[in-house]
C-alpha cells in the first residue's frame, strides 16, 4: 500500500516537459513524502543540482520518456 502511494506521488510530480528534482521527507506521511525542489529544462542541470546536495540518495529526478512513460533516475 505504501509503495502504491509513493508511485502515485511520483506520477503527480513528473513534469510534462523537462526534469524535476524531487526530495524525500522521511518524517512526513507516505502521501506527502515527496516534494518538488526545482524543474530543469536539461537533464544535466538536474543531475548537477542533485550532485550538489549533501545526501544525494534522498533526491531523484523525475521525467517522462519519449513514449510518455514515467521515468526516475
Amino acid at each position: 500500500m505504501i509503495e502504491e502511494l509513493f508511485e502515485k506521488e511520483k506520477r503527480k510530480l513528473t513534469p510534462e516537459k523537462g526534469f524535476n528534482l524531487v526530495g524525500i521527507d522521511y518524517f512526513e506521511n507516505p502521501e506527502g513524502q515527496l516534494y518538488l525542489i526545482e524543474n530543469f529544462e536539461m537533464y544535466q542541470d538536474a543531475l548537477d543540482a542533485k550532485k550538489n546536495r549533501k545526501n544525494q540518495e534522498e533526491f531523484f529526478i523525475l521525467y517522462k520518456g519519449s513514449g510518455g512513460e514515467f521515468l526516475t533516475r
